[in-house]
């Protein structure tokens, strides 16, 4: 018999190892079983092998846990419970029956923080023990003082699978059997303090859709087959031209409901692929409670977000992106999680996944949490996560968010409200270790796939390798650029002339990282306006001005990207509550300037001059940077064959006639990008076929003397 403790305990849902005293034991050279089942009026206990009833339970006293000695056995066997609620018989596998289900090296890897692949075994996983259909579970929660399953197949009742703790790693695990894919769950969590905790899982692999914050059952993907063109396609030598989205307001039914994956797979894929974009970049689609943080406070790491559909419905998106030519780059948010009482946040009762201190653990400016990165088994769940979406999804790209805030500890605060490191400093040294290690475990296990870094300071070697001494992210966004430009564009043109720097400045440091040139998302929302809304003007000069630029970016060395709604013009800031204003392209200005950017994506990928050394001081040359007066630009791009495409820019809305360039060769060039060509919705001032004259300028002993149209950029091309 139990002790009178230990009944409480079992009976109160307090009792810390309930493996040691229910299901099967030897006593006393007997078999004896317990079962805790609350509601039961009668338990037997079937002989599996035989199907024969070995013995019927009784009930202790007036509690809900029921024992029984077998008569004439002493060695255990696979069983059954026949149990009896008052409306018939039921057969139910006893849950503590069954081993382990972590394996000893999967402790150790897990104890460790080094263990690549943590959501292969934590989480929730339908599988089999000794041929019983069911879902193993694990959770990390090393100070809880009893861990239990609960849903729908237990009346989320946190005494009926409570579940077996491995020290060694501070990981709960339990096989429960007959549960399946579909079925909802949480982690009934009692704390050393009393407190009863009640979370969704870290490694769902599916959640419900707000405002339900359960997780769900589910099959984890397959993995995505490694492709070697698909890594090709991301490099620093390839054409790189992202259109970010945000998948709830690219387009919605009439009735404001949003596309499901599948449907955005139907009309988002051909719109990016004719548009002539390389990569889609989505913006987060991890799982997340409020629609208004876009998915950049997400609790579902491993989750797609269930607005859209289910995790199969995801991988079927992303396959077909693949399978029209279309890379994807995921939105990953390393940085910080939301405070909500089901997600991560004091997840076993004290600050497991974050900081204790505030000034540590504390977003001021997102009112979120932040990782603890020096905790091994932290740094581990997210290096998984990364692993995860990339290998298991075929993501090929992360851009990493935030990553300033990660890397330094006063980012953000004023003195006296950060926590210097070791060495006195502000860098976050956990934070570098963890993003360094995040590259390199991607580059061992996962070399198609980069990341991208959003990090707007002058950290050194951002996407330099590791061994060199750098982060080893693969790009970084070139945030001084876009501000720069920007600032620039803004300005009347009468004034541009004194702020010429702001677009020459960027060819100074172009190539000390691998840079893509963002023109995100960011830039149109927060009262900060539409891109065309930034430009001066009357409505003309605007969208003239706005095709200049995009001319200007697309000839600029980096890779590019452009935030939905920019490619045609949007004039609304973004809202994403609502579908970008499809109805704009009944307007031939806003077909122009869509024209123009599936024509500079074509010109772009068509030739490698424009593309092939975005990141090599080899490819870029100056042929005029100090025309203020006049507001012009002019350069080369060059090709590692020596080809080049000549770049023009006028920022001014005069028509500037013989206005000569030197060239690197004599011939005859043509116009390939004119941004003023009336199909753009310009003033279709141009140039026919263009001959050198032996002309000395800038330093070369050929020149051609061009019409420069009124702000509008032109390519050229030696034909």
């Amino acid at each position: 018999m139990l002790d009178a403790s230990t009944l409480q305990a079992l009976q109160a849902g307090q009792h810390g190892d309930p493996f040691a005293v229910l299901g099967m034991h030897s006593v006393d050279g007997k078999l004896c079983v317990r079962a805790l089942l609350p509601g039961a009026a009668t338990v037997k206990v079937v002989d599996e092998n035989s199907g024969k009833t070995v013995a019927s339970l009784a009930r202790i006293g007036g509690t809900d846990l029921f024992e029984g000695v077998l008569a004439r056995r002493k060695h255990p066997f696979p069983y059954h419970l026949l149990v009896d609620w008052g409306q018939g018989e039921q057969a139910l596998h006893d849950p503590y029956r069954f081993g382990p289900v972590l394996g000893e090296l999967d402790v150790w890897l897990l104890s460790e923080g080094t263990h690549n692949r943590p959501f292969e075994k934590m989480g929730a996983h339908p599988a089999s023990m000794e041929g019983v259909p069911g879902t193993a579970f694990a959770v990390w929660a090393p100070t809880a003082h009893r861990v239990s399953v609960v849903g729908d197949f237990n009346q989320w009742d946190g005494r009926r699978h409570v579940m077996r703790l491995r020290r060694e790693c501070g990981v709960w695990e339990m096989f429960v059997p007959q549960v399946q894919a579909g079925d909802l769950y949480k982690f009934e969590i009692l704390a050393a303090s009393g407190e009863v905790l009640l979370k969704a899982d870290p490694f769902a692999l599916r959640a419900q859709l707000r405002p339900d914050t359960a997780s769900v059952v589910a099959t984890l993907p397959p993995a995505a087959p490694a492709s070697a063109a698909r890594q090709a396609a991301i490099g620093t030598g390839a054409a790189v031209s992202i259109y970010e989205v945000h998948l709830g307001s690219w387009r919605r039914h009439a009735d404001g409901r949003w596309l499901s994956y599948r449907e955005l797979g139907e009309q988002l894929i051909p719109y990016a692929k004719e548009m002539g974009f390389t990569h889609l970049e989505l913006m987060p689609v991890n799982e997340h409670p409020f629609d208004g943080s876009w998915g950049y406070q997400p609790t579902g790491m491993y989750a797609p977000t269930a607005r859209f559909g289910t995790p199969e419905d995801f991988r079927a998106f992303i396959d077909a992106c693949h399978a029209a030519g279309l890379g994807v780059i995921l939105d990953w948010v390393p940085g910080h999680f939301p405070t909500d009482a089901f997600g991560l946040g004091r997840f076993d009762g004290t600050c497991l996944f974050e900081h204790a201190d505030p000034r540590e653990g504390f977003h001021q400016d997102w009112n979120t949490l932040i990782y603890n990165y020096g905790r091994r088994e932290v740094a581990n769940f997210l290096v998984g996560n990364a692993l995860f979406w990339t290998e298991r999804y075929g993501i090929d790209a992360l851009r990493v968010d935030a990553v300033a805030s990660m890397l330094y500890r006063d980012y953000s605060r004023k003195e006296g409200e950060w926590v210097p490191n070791i060495h006195g400093g502000r860098e976050n040294l956990e934070a570098i270790a963890f993003l360094r290690r995040v590259n390199t475990v991607l580059g061992a296990e996962r070399p198609q796939a980069v990341t991208m870094a959003e990090e707007s300071t002058s950290f050194p070697q951002v996407s330099r390798p590791v061994h060199d001494g750098g982060l080893g992210f693969g790009y970084k966004w070139n945030m001084g650029w876009m501000h720069d430009t920007l600032e620039y564009m803004k300005k009347d043109p009468l004034y541009r002339a004194h702020h010429h720097d702001q677009m020459t400045f960027g060819l100074v440091y172009a190539f000390s990282e691998n840079f893509v040139l963002p023109l995100s998302h960011d830039e149109v929302v927060h009262g900060k306006g539409s891109l065309i809304g930034k430009m001066p003007g009357d409505t003309w000069q605007r969208f003239a001005n706005l095709r200049a630029y995009y001319g200007f970016m697309w000839g600029h060395p980096g890779k590019k990207l452009l935030f939905m709604g920019g490619e045609f013009a949007q004039f609304a800031e973004w809202n994403h509550d609502r579908s970008l204003d499809w109805q704009l392209l009944g307007d031939p200005q806003h077909q122009g300037v869509q024209r123009l950017v599936k024509d500079l994506n074509a010109v772009y990928t068509a030739y490698p001059a424009l593309h092939a050394r975005d990141c090599d001081p080899r490819g870029f040359a100056w042929i005029a940077h100090d025309d203020r007066a006049n507001s012009v630009l002019s350069f080369v791009r060059y090709d590692e064959q020596g080809d080049f495409v000549i770049v023009v820019c006028n920022f001014t809305p005069v028509v500037r006639h013989g206005y000569r360039i030197g060239v690197p060769a004599a011939g005859r060039y043509r116009e390939i990008i004119n941004t003023d060509a009336s199909i753009y919705g310009g003033s279709g001032v141009g140039n026919g076929d263009l001959h050198t004259e032996a002309i000395g300028a800038h330093g070369q002993a050929d020149s051609l003397a061009l019409t420069l149209p009124p702000l509008a950029t032109v390519m050229l091309k030696l034909s």
